[in-house]
C-alpha cells in the first residue's frame, strides 16, 4: 500500500474495469489486473496510483461535477509534461497517454510514471537536516531556472500561451475565477483587483512558467538531497518568469501560521534568506537584478488569495477533495489583507 493514499472517494469512483480494458494495448507492457487507490492531495483535480502486471501508474483527472470555465486543465498538464519529458532537462514524470474521451471514466484524464521519493508539504522541509535543506533548496532553484530557460519554442509550445501581457491577463483571470467561486466580500480583495491592474511593471519577457511552485509540488530522491519531478502543472502556461519565481518565494512572507519562514531561524534550518534565493536564481538565469519585486510578491499574495477562494467553492459544492480544504479556503481573506498591507505599506 503506497503511503499516501487512500480507498478512492465515493464521488471520485469510476469504473475500473472500464480503465482498464481502455489501458490496455494502448500502454506499452500494461497488463491488468488493475488496482486503484486515491492520493489525499490534489485537491483540484483527483489523482489515483494505478497498480496493474507489477508495474506502478499515475492518473490525474478532471474532477466530477459543475467547473469553473478553464479550470481543471488536465489536457494542458499533460502537454507540457510531454514537451518537457522529451526535450528538456526538467525533471518531470514520464507521460504515456491523454484520454479526452469522458465515456471512459466520466471525464478526461491522463496517466504517467509513478516517480517515488520524499514530498516536503511546507517550506521548512520538516524532518531533513540543515545540510539537506541547503542542498534541497539549491536543487529547487536551479529547476526553477532551468525552467525558465527553456526555448518553449524550439519545444513545441509556441501556442501553450499568449506572449505578453501576462500580469494583465492573469490579474482578469483570477479576478474572474474569484468572483465565479465568491463566498463572501472581502473588501482587500477588491482593492487589489483595482489597483495590480494600474501597476504593472513594463516588461515583455516571456518564459514557461509552472504557475504552483513549491516544495509541496515536487517529488524529492529517497535518499539524495535533490529534486527529481515537479507535479501539477495545471497552471502552466507562458507568462513572466517573476510570477513563478515570486510565488516560490511566498513562503519568506507568511509567518508559522501559514507554514511560513518569516519568523523562522534560517540559518540554523539551513534555507538561504530570500535575498540568497533571489542570488541563485539570478546567477543561474544570467539575469543583472530583480525590480520590481514588491509588486510580484503582492500579485503572488492576490494570487493565492483566488486559489484559496476557489478551493472554497468547492467546499461549499461539495466537490472538494482534500480534507484540509475548508482551512485552505479560508486562507482567502487574510492572504488578500496582506496583498493590501503590502501597497499601502511599500508600494504606495
Amino acid at each position: 500500500m503506497i503511503e499516501g493514499t487512500a480507498e478512492v472517494r465515493d464521488v471520485h469512483r469510476f469504473d475500473v474495469s472500464a480503465l482498464e480494458r481502455y489501458l490496455s494495448g494502448r500502454i506499452e507492457g500494461f497488463r491488468g489486473p488493475l488496482g486503484v487507490r486515491q492520493f489525499r492531495g490534489g485537491q483540484s483535480n483527483p489523482t489515483y496510483y494505478l497498480e496493474a502486471g507489477g508495474r506502478e501508474y499515475v492518473l490525474r483527472r478532471k474532477p466530477p461535477g459543475k467547473l469553473l470555465p478553464s479550470a481543471h486543465a488536465v489536457d494542458r498538464e499533460y502537454r507540457v509534461l510531454a514537451a518537457l519529458a522529451a526535450h528538456t532537462t526538467v525533471p518531470v514524470p514520464k507521460p504515456y497517454l491523454l484520454c479526452e474521451d469522458d465515456a471512459v471514466i466520466g471525464t478526461m484524464f491522463y496517466v504517467m510514471d509513478c516517480v517515488h521519493g520524499r514530498i516536503f508539504r511546507d517550506a521548512n522541509l520538516g524532518g531533513a537536516t540543515p545540510a539537506e535543506r541547503r542542498a534541497i533548496y539549491d536543487s529547487m532553484n536551479d529547476v526553477l531556472a532551468r525552467l525558465h530557460l527553456v526555448d518553449w519554442k524550439a519545444v513545441g509550445l509556441a501556442e501553450f500561451g499568449r506572449p505578453g501581457d501576462y500580469y494583465a491577463r492573469q490579474i482578469h483571470r483570477w479576478s474572474q475565477q474569484y468572483r465565479a467561486s465568491e463566498t463572501e466580500k472581502i473588501e482587500a480583495m477588491e482593492r487589489l483587483m483595482e489597483w495590480l491592474p494600474k501597476n504593472i511593471p513594463a516588461s515583455a519577457e516571456t518564459t514557461l512558467v509552472h504557475g504552483d511552485y513549491r516544495p509541496g509540488n515536487m517529488i524529492v530522491h529517497p535518499s539524495e538531497p535533490r529534486v527529481v519531478a515537479v507535479l501539477d502543472w495545471e497552471l502552466s502556461t507562458l507568462g513572466h518568469p517573476m510570477a513563478d519565481l515570486a510565488y516560490n518565494c511566498m513562503p519568506y512572507h507568511l509567518g508559522n501560521e501559514w507554514e511560513g519562514l518569516r519568523d523562522a531561524p534560517l540559518a540554523e534550518l539551513g534555507i538561504p534568506t530570500e535575498a540568497e534565493y533571489l542570488a541563485a536564481y539570478c546567477r543561474r538565469t544570467r539575469r543583472p537584478a530583480i525590480e520590481h519585486w514588491d509588486f510580484y510578491i503582492a500579485f503572488a499574495e492576490f494570487r493565492l488569495a483566488a486559489i484559496a477562494q476557489g478551493i472554497m467553492g468547492r467546499v461549499v459544492a461539495g466537490t472538494a477533495n482534500d480534507p484540509n480544504a475548508r482551512e485552505r479556503g479560508e486562507r482567502a481573506r487574510p492572504l488578500a489583507e496582506a496583498g493590501w498591507r503590502l501597497v499601502e505599506s511599500r508600494l504606495g
